[in-house]
């Protein structure tokens, strides 16, 4: 064997004694569990989460009044109408359960931060922490986002333009509709700088290869505007396109900051 390879290989070996011996990547709580215990674990877990969300939803739906006048206030001038009975019945238990989900989430990431976590080094414990409250604050900040930039314009388009026309009376059922799915699509838009940070961190994709697709990224965004908003007007879609737009290109400036 030529010499270059016997250095060659000695770097190899090295290497792996390395990555064998890095406390980071080893696993601090080693318990053997069998397939059986890890489904009871996973079903209790499904089963407090449940729980919470079950107890969450009740204490909102006792409490829907106020979050219906919370969610009605981006809509002023408009008089809201029951077109069919129990119509808005079906509305607070929609509210409700949005509401509840809503409400449960931190209890339901930390049930699923304890079922995946015993199985994780402790590198990956390390990234864990940031990016799951790095989620939680994008999720709450595309929810506040959504309430006070997306949705009044996109309500104060469509009352401008039926101005003189027609009388601004719609129906309950079709407005919560609405607001509820921009709400939580805009919560989920906001989530893509996390997306970029695993597959950062993962080394799947470089932050010079995610500044390289700029072109796509922007009309990925519009495309993304248009199917998340639920209406058509071009300031509502443009406004969730130019927020989506700031943050991939935030998400390149966290990933190149980790080094990636």
């Amino acid at each position: 064997m030529p010499p270059s390879q016997d250095i060659d290989t000695v770097i190899d070996l090295e290497e792996d004694n390395y990555s064998d011996n890095d406390p980071l990547d080893k696993l601090p709580d080693e318990v053997e569990m069998s397939m059986f215990e890890h489904l009871e674990e996973l079903r209790m877990r499904i089963f407090y989460a449940l729980i919470a969300v079950v107890v969450a939803m009740i204490g909102c739906f006792i409490a829907v009044k106020p979050i219906v006048r919370l969610l009605e206030i981006p809509a002023q001038g408009v008089k809201f109408l029951q077109l069919a009975p129990g119509e808005y019945f079906f509305v607070s238990l929609k509210v409700a359960g949005y509401s509840g989900l809503l409400l449960a989430s931190p209890f339901i990431l930390y049930q699923i931060i304890q079922f995946v976590i015993p199985g994780l080094t402790l590198r990956e414990r390390r990234l864990l922490a940031p990016i799951v409250l790095g989620s939680s604050v994008l999720f709450f900040v595309g929810l506040v986002f959504a309430y006070l930039l997306l949705i009044p314009a996109a309500l104060k388009f469509f009352i401008n333009y039926g101005a003189g026309v027609v009388e601004q009376s719609w129906s309950i059922d079709k407005y919560f509709e609405f607001v509820l799915l921009l709400l939580f699509s805009t919560g989920l838009a906001f989530q893509i700088p996390i997306i970029q940070l695993l597959l950062g961190s993962l080394g799947i994709v470089s932050s010079q290869t995610m500044i390289s697709g700029w072109r796509y990224v922007i009309v990925g965004a519009v495309v993304l505007g248009a199917v998340i908003t639920p209406s058509t007007d071009p300031l509502t879609q443009s406004l969730l396109a130019g927020a989506v737009l700031g943050l991939y290109f935030g998400g390149i400036g966290l990933v190149k900051v980790i080094g990636k």
